[in-house]
């Protein structure tokens, strides 16, 4: 009698959707800032300046992305606030 193949361990690595659109997001990203070199004079309310685009665009994103998880730290912050105050009041 011949013996099957042990089963394969199923626990691999699992990538979720966030993790596909941000490698995604960073990929098209690198893309855009590699054709697009030129610069770009900013003006920004008493600011007036000269940067690559690419630059900015990299700038810019970054930013955003650390108020974005800014936002989701707090909000997280908030809802085991509010969760603890629940189980303290029942």
């Amino acid at each position: 009698m011949m013996e099957q193949p042990a089963a394969k361990d199923k626990r691999g690595l699992a990538v979720s959707g966030g993790a596909i659109a941000t490698i995604g997001g960073g990929a098209l990203l690198v893309i855009f800032m590699l054709q697009n070199t030129d610069d770009v004079t900013v003006k920004f309310l008493a600011w007036k300046f000269t940067w690559p685009v690419w630059l900015l665009v990299l700038v810019t994103a970054t930013v955003g992305a650390v108020i974005w998880i800014g936002l989701g730290i707090l909000r997280r912050h908030r809802r085991r606030v509010n969760r603890r105050e629940a189980r303290r009041g029942d």
